[in-house]
């Protein structure tokens, strides 16, 4: 019997595959990174083919690390970046214009008139979302009005739009699907989160054709399967989620009130609010955290643009640091009598700012400021954008005022010990790092393996959830608090008002 997942987890930099066994041990592993493309300031691009290309030679290089077969892999499992948009040609598969990345400024424009013509509220009741350049639906609008002829071959219906997981699948099945799950149509602007339907008036108020829109499908079931000539036989596709919303699941978050954060290129905390949407008064997003036979559950959401990109920044901005591994030890050894304030808005603030138009800035400067005070207050930077983060979701989630909330924490950054210690000391909270640290990809796997069933049902998948490590607060409350008023006036600076 097929006992091996392969799950694809294509990001943001790179595109990675991962067999897991069914004890979620890794069978094989492969990465390769793409390059990014930078046309015009606040634009952000991918090409098509390099996300295809890198995501069909990792699960190859997989496999043959693995010394397996198509025969041998139970199914599929895709999770992915959201929001980069896609728009190809129904006929050859040929994308129209480059893949727009979520990170991508170009449609603020698009959503200020919004905006200002008072659309807003609708948008939010039904989507969950805000107004911002950042989700998908204004980006199609850019390309719709910018690729000459767009427009008119989307309203003869030749072409289609995806999100990441979408085109993979398109590309994986031989054009066959045009699929895509709830968590992913989530982020789109066009999609009723509370029906469950991609939505009339939003489309129109984008002007969208209904015709380019996938088919929303549950995040575990079925996805087509692969063209045989890809891997040598055909292999189910079961399972597809969203990167954040597969690591909710990968994190075992399925009971209301518990919370991750994934530690990224930005940095993503989502709170399982169960089978009730709660709208947020603080800026969050209510967003889907999976769907599956046929019921939503919901989530509140913070997104920080920023986290790792900053370490990124250090590195290849600034050349202060060789590798992103040296930054806790940098930081470790500053100046503790500095106080200097990194703001990473290098593509706006995120919530609950939601400021496309600020800018990055240091704080706190002197002539004894170095690269180990730098470091430090990169590191700090998101550890203070988290705080921002479960402040807003303890007054929008009122069962959780009053008790420590417990981060489970994931992604790249969380292997920097001082990082995750800061993150506690400014949380005044506990922040787990599981054991496994793959957990965006193992919850690809996980919606996968339930399909087909080599995984069990979500309570007892929990039972397998286990701690690396804790983390818990040791700053002086009277230091925290000080340090959080600094960043909350260093961010004041920028945004023009007191938070």
């Amino acid at each position: 019997m097929s006992s091996l997942i392969l799950a694809i987890d294509q990001g943001t930099t790179s595109s990675r595959a991962l067999l897991f066994r069914p004890d979620t041990s890794i069978a094989g592993l492969a990465q390769a990174e793409f390059p990014q493309h930078f046309p015009a300031s606040g634009w952000v691009e991918h090409e098509p083919e390099d996300l295809w290309r890198t995501t069909l030679d990792t699960c190859r290089a997989a496999m043959r690390q693995a010394g397996v077969t198509a025969g041998d892999v139970a199914a599929i499992g895709i999770t992915n970046q959201r929001e980069t948009t896609l728009v190809w040609d129904r006929s050859t598969g040929e994308a129209v214009h480059r893949a727009i990345v979520w990170q991508d400024r170009r449609s603020a424009g698009i959503c200020a008139r919004l905006k200002e013509a008072g659309h807003e509220p609708m948008v939010t009741a039904k989507t969950g979302l805000i107004l911002d350049p950042y989700f998908s639906g204004t980006k199609i609008a850019w390309i719709l009005d910018n690729v000459p002829g767009a427009r008119a071959r989307a309203e003869a219906g030749e072409l289609a739009f995806g999100t990441v997981d979408s085109y993979l699948l398109w590309r994986l099945t031989g054009g066959r699907l045009h699929v895509t799950d709830a968590t992913n149509a989530s982020r789109t602007l066009l999609f009723d989160i509370h029906r469950g339907a991609w939505d009339e008036e939003l489309m129109g108020l984008l002007g969208v054709p209904a015709s380019m829109l996938p088919e929303v499908r549950d995040s575990s079931g079925d996805f087509g399967t692969t063209d045989p000539d890809l891997f040598g036989a055909a292999i189910p596709i079961r399972g597809v989620a969203g990167d954040q919303q597969a690591a909710v699941v990968g994190q075992a978050c399925f009971r209301p009130g518990m919370v991750k954060s994934t530690y990224g290129t930005g940095c993503f905390a989502l709170l399982n609010t169960g089978s009730q949407p709660v709208a947020s008064k603080n800026k969050l997003l209510t967003t889907i955290a999976y769907q599956l036979n046929g019921q939503r559950t919901y989530a509140l959401e913070g997104s920080i643009f920023v986290a790792g990109a900053a370490v990124q920044w250090l590195r290849d901005g600034l050349g202060v640091i060789e590798s992103a591994a040296e930054t806790g030890a940098l930081a470790e050894r500053a100046d503790s009598g500095q106080e200097v304030y990194l703001v990473p808005a290098f593509v706006g603030l995120g919530a609950p700012y939601w400021e496309p138009d600020a800018r990055g800035a240091l704080f706190g400067l002197t002539r004894g400021t170095g690269p180990a005070e730098l470091a430090r207050a990169a590191l700090e930077s998101v550890c203070y954008q988290t705080a921002d983060l479960l402040a807003a979701m303890r007054a929008d989630w009122p069962d959780g005022e009053g008790s420590a909330t417990v981060l489970r924490v994931d992604g790249g950054m969380v292997a920097s010990d001082w990082t995750m210690q800061r993150l506690a000391d400014l949380l005044a909270a506990p922040v787990d790092r599981p054991e496994v640290k793959e957990t965006t990809a193992l919850g690809a796997a996980y919606l996968a393996g339930l399909a087909c069933g080599l995984y069990p049902e979500p309570e007892h998948f929990a039972d397998h959830w286990r701690l690396e490590r804790r983390f818990a607060p040791a700053m002086e409350p009277t230091m925290r608090e000080r340090r959080l008023a600094g960043w909350r006036k260093a961010v004041s600076c920028l945004v023009g008002k007191e938070r």
